[in-house]
């Protein structure tokens, strides 16, 4: 089989069209294709006037055909074998007689090592501090509807992780040269996710699809052996000093007293674990302070967007709703960009701790709400802005949240300004046309006392930038609301080539929380690598 890339064809080009562009790069009659399908679908909108759809297209000719193929366009990078992105396991628990593992949070990189480890026969056992998705999701509506924070069970704890309220994009801009998404993304449709993830260039599921497949998925795991423990907070770490003072993992003490052994940990956090990142810092676990960024979540209509982006097709049905991805390096040093888009999306109130504020977008799978929104975000590093403690960067997070929830007035509504009034430093007393969409509500206020003075200088000189960029964006009723803090994680819990923990032997740091992903896709990728390792390590030790 061989794969076609970059087939170009126009955006409302006849179904056919497709054929005969295989057979014309091919060179070969169109008889002699026995089948193709797609195996990947994007567009190319930097000519507005002429849209194009690109496509690689896996093809099946006769092995004859082929083989004259390949020889007569040899020269040709956009013709080659179709790769086998089929994924191996690496391990098997058949003969294996150690502890159970123990996965810590069941979001994307936890459910992820979780499956892999049940699917290997290892039989894992997943604690989370949250409940279960759909009471989780309960939850999470309690703030978004009255004001009431649980904080247990909220955005970023619970069945699910973070990213099950968001817009659930599945691409990144991780290397795989072994195809590790491609696994997520097939397990994910197993699960009851549409198909055409498998073909899409920027494919995303949306919060209640990926509420249905994260029950599917957990039950897959509970079928394979695995057990799973809702409301389950890890308070303490067991480890054990051997005679050559190195440091061993034994298990894990939950809030409620009970204690799980294990000699393998997979630490699967997520970015919000805060109380969790210091217990491990006072257990002596290496961790060390890295960068994030702090901003606001900006909101536009979405037709805006969709005009600057694609013209006269906006609304096509082929194109969807439009995004984008921002960036300008400023003049104070630092660097303005935006994060997280959320086409045809929500603001949503995303705070884990009481007294704090936090904002974060999501979209459904329809993408079709009336704003767009997206974080507009700030670059702050240790060195220079929060030097001194590994936690530091938690603190510096927790001022600001503490300092919008203040803004906000209380009771969770976050303090929101029209885009116009933030430039010319006025605070703002009423919003304009757009209207925000965080929940429970927003109060007009002056965000910039909501940052860090550099990162309001930065964003009044990057904003009009952007809007030379796409027009529409500076307009001066789009709504900034404060405050997006936590765009990562403010730690990175040091792993070494192994995967373990640089100091704590059986200690797995993995995902976005530890340090080592950012989003669903690269977050369940780290979790199948550490999974992978950790079964590897049983399997060696069991030989040994």
């Amino acid at each position: 089989m061989l794969r076609l890339t970059e087939l170009k064809l126009p955006l409302d080009h006849p179904p056919e069209a497709l054929a005969a562009a295989v057979s014309e790069r091919l060179g070969v009659a169109r008889d002699d294709v026995i089948a193709f399908h797609v195996a990947r679908r994007a567009h190319d909108a930097r000519r507005k006037a002429a849209i194009l759809m690109v496509y690689s297209v896996d093809v099946t000719l006769s092995p004859l055909a082929e083989a004259a193929a390949l020889s007569r366009l040899a020269g040709d990078v956009r013709i080659k074998p179709t790769p086998d992105v089929s994924y191996q396991f690496l391990a098997n628990a058949s003969d294996c007689n150690a502890r159970r593992p123990l996965v810590i949070g069941a979001g994307p990189c936890g459910l992820f090592a979780g499956l892999l480890l049940a699917q290997m026969g290892f039989r894992p056992i997943i604690v989370d501090r949250g409940k279960a998705v759909r009471p989780r999701t309960k939850d999470t509506w309690g703030l978004w509807r009255r004001g009431v924070l649980d904080p247990e069970s909220n955005v970023q704890f619970g069945e699910g992780g973070a990213g099950t309220f968001s817009d659930g994009k599945l691409y990144s801009q991780i290397k795989d040269p072994r195809h590790l998404g491609r696994k997520v993304l097939t397990e994910f449709v197993a699960a009851g996710a549409p198909p055409e993830i498998l073909t899409e260039a920027h494919p995303h599921i949306g919060t209640f699809r990926l509420v249905t497949m994260v029950e599917s998925l957990r039950a897959k795991i509970e079928a394979l052996g695995g057990e799973y423990r809702f409301q389950s907070k890890v308070v303490d770490l067991l480890v054990d000093v051997d005679v050559d003072e190195a440091r061993r993992v034994r298990g894990v003490r939950l809030e409620g007293g009970e204690t799980i052994e294990a000699d393998q940990v997979v630490l699967a956090l997520g970015h919000s674990a805060r109380d969790t990142f210091a217990m491990l810092h006072d257990r002596g676990v290496h961790i060390e302070a890295k960068p994030f960024s702090l901003g606001f979540r900006i909101e536009h209509p979405q037709s805006i967007i969709d005009r600057a982006r694609f013209g006269t097709h906006a609304g096509h049905p082929d194109l969807g709703a439009a995004d984008y991805k921002l960036s300008h390096a400023c003049s104070n040093g630092r660097t303005v960009y935006s994060f997280c888009m959320c086409p045809g999306g929500t603001v949503v109130a995303a705070a884990s701790e009481p007294g704090r504020v936090v904002t974060n977008g999501m979209s459904q799978y329809s993408r079709n709400e009336r704003n767009a929104n997206a974080a507009i975000v700030v670059d702050i590093t240790p060195a220079v802005d929060f030097p001194g403690h590994p936690l530091a960067g938690v603190a510096l997070q927790r001022q600001w949240e503490e300092r919008a929830f203040a803004v906000g007035g209380g009771g969770y509504q976050a303090p929101a300004q029209r885009l116009g009034d933030f430039l010319a430093g006025l605070p703002s007393t009423e919003l304009g046309e757009v209207g925000p969409s965080y929940r429970p509500g927003v109060r007009p206020a002056d965000l910039s006392t909501c940052l860090p003075d550099y990162a309001i200088a930065a964003l009044r000189e990057a904003l009009p930038v952007f809007g030379r960029q796409i027009p529409g964006f500076d307009n001066p009723d789009a709504v900034l609301t404060g405050v997006e803090t936590r765009t990562s994680s403010p730690v990175r819990i040091t792993r070494g080539g192994d995967f373990q923990s640089l100091n704590t032997r059986g200690l797995y740091p993995a995902g976005e929380g530890a340090g080592y992903a950012g989003g669903i896709l690269s977050a369940a990728v780290d979790g199948i690598k550490v999974a992978e390792a950790v079964a590897l390590q049983i399997e060696g030790m069991s030989n040994a």
